[in-house]
């Protein structure tokens, strides 16, 4: 398949506005840096992506899809958006922009998608047309086997690959683990037979790809990159190394970071780091098993993670490189320095200021931050930018 094109720089118009709403700098142990607000007004945003030319989508976990142009925010959503199920977890989740958007047009977005009779949902996948501030040709290219009538653990994370490769992340739709080990191995996640806590991996229009691992493998379905995880909250992929990392919601305690691998096993419910909500008991075997991957790193006390970035820009030479990781409950954005699978530094930035629940770095070299507002009131976007250090 075609490689991507990198998405053209942003306009200066976009940039030039938001200098006035910048934030005094803030201290790191490499950059020091200014918080700059790039939107307000957005109602529980989700996700970003940024198009050639300079705007930048954001969905609205409510159903809407956003322009930002010329650094305000159009008032008149995007039409066009398929129907979702919204409520709880459920609602308009990502949004990515095809490798080559510029030739096609296409951007992809998922969500939880409704039943007929509109009584369960599961995560979904469309692609369509961006043009003209709307959407056409909306195609459904991926439904999830995992309908629920609860309104968790969708997952629903978007990422493309330096292949062209589109990957997916797929939550257990909180499936209850219990019992002994032989119960914890019958859970949803460890069954290839459904989509329950996977990751796959698509063609662009949906289509599996013939080397994914469990192509051949009878009674698994055939889109199935990863297994055995809970709820993938961030995907990123490094254009270096085309390596795939995830970041993942454990329950009470053990929130994941790992290096995703085809046809690895990350273990849940059967090892993690975790415990039951309230009252505290095990859910897990323990830690290890064979044949079950560890993570590169666990958060314990969840931070409840979220967008996962793997930077590689210029505007933040000494933190090309490292990951970025967004905390919703934990209110933070980490930066972890890795090496292989170690790692060797973890920093805590942008502390306190709300639930950060979308993480993108812009074709400008910035890191972008859209908080959430945990009672459903007006959220903003937000950017870092460097500052030169006297």
């Amino acid at each position: 398949m075609p490689r991507p094109i990198r998405p053209l720089v942003l306009a200066a118009l976009l940039l030039a506005p938001l200098a006035a709403s910048a934030q005094e700098p803030l201290r790191s142990t490499q950059h020091d840096y200014r918080i700059v607000t790039v939107a307000e007004g957005l109602v529980s945003p989700w996700s970003m992506a940024f198009l050639p030319g300079g705007d930048l989508l954001v969905t609205e976990r409510g159903g809407t899809l956003r322009i930002v142009r010329g650094g305000r925010l159009i008032p008149t959503p995007v039409p066009g958006v398929p129907k979702v199920r919204v409520g709880g977890q459920g609602g308009l989740l990502d949004v990515v922009a095809h490798p080559r958007f510029a030739q096609n047009r296409f951007i992809y977005l998922s969500f939880s998608k409704p039943s007929e009779d509109g009584t369960q949902s599961a995560t979904a996948v469309v692609r369509a047309r961006f043009a003209n501030d709307q959407l056409t040709d909306v195609q459904e290219i991926f439904v999830a086997k995992n309908w629920s009538r609860g309104m968790g653990h969708y997952g629903s994370r978007l990422a493309f690959d330096r292949d062209g490769y589109l990957f997916v992340t797929l939550g257990d739709r909180q499936v209850m683990p219990a019992g002994p080990i032989d119960s914890l191995l019958k859970h949803p996640s460890q069954d290839l037979g459904t989509h329950h806590g996977k990751v796959v991996r698509l063609r662009d229009d949906g289509s599996v790809p013939p080397d994914n691992p469990f192509v051949n493998t009878p009674g698994a379905l055939p889109e199935i990159w990863s297994y055995g995880h809970r709820n993938v909250q961030g995907i990123a992929i490094d254009p270096r190394t085309n390596q795939v990392w995830t970041d993942e919601h454990g329950p009470q305690g053990g929130d994941e970071l790992n290096i995703d691998e085809a046809g690895k096993n990350y273990g849940w419910p059967v090892v993690g780091f975790g415990v039951n909500y309230r009252s505290g008991t095990n859910i897990h075997i323990g830690t290890t098993r064979q044949g079950m991957e560890q993570p590169v790193h666990v958060w314990v006390p969840s931070i409840a993670t979220s967008g996962l970035v793997v930077y590689g820009g210029d505007k933040f030479p000494g933190w090309r490189g490292d990951l970025f990781v967004g905390g919703m409950a934990g209110q933070r954005l980490v930066r972890l320095t890795v090496d292989g699978r170690a790692v060797k530094n973890v920093e805590n930035l942008v502390q306190g200021m709300g639930r950060i629940r979308g993480l993108r770095e812009g074709p400008d070299g910035f890191l972008y931050i859209a908080f959430e507002d945990a009672g459903g009131g007006p959220s903003k976007l937000v950017r870092l930018e460097p500052v030169r250090r006297s």
